[in-house]
């Protein structure tokens, strides 16, 4: 399944790039990418288990950037 999602509050192109490798590590995610120009994140991710993995994504967003918000 692939989603895409609003990010507000997202500070920093280098914040941005930490986010992405920590969610492409993420057991599930096939690819993601978090643009900061277009505060967006698009992650393709296993349709089985969706819901847990961005439950994960929100976790490594908040420890990357405690500001940042992902709007589901």
């Amino acid at each position: 399944m692939k989603k895409k999602f609003k990010l507000m509050d997202l500070d920093c192109a280098n914040c941005a790039a930490k986010m992405e490798e920590a969610i492409n590590r993420i057991d599930g995610v096939g690819a993601a990418t978090v643009s900061f120009i277009q505060q967006k994140l698009t992650i393709e991710a296993d349709d089985a288990r969706f819901d847990d993995i961005m439950a994960q994504v929100v976790k490594v967003c908040k420890k990357v950037e405690p500001d940042c918000t992902i709007l589901l």
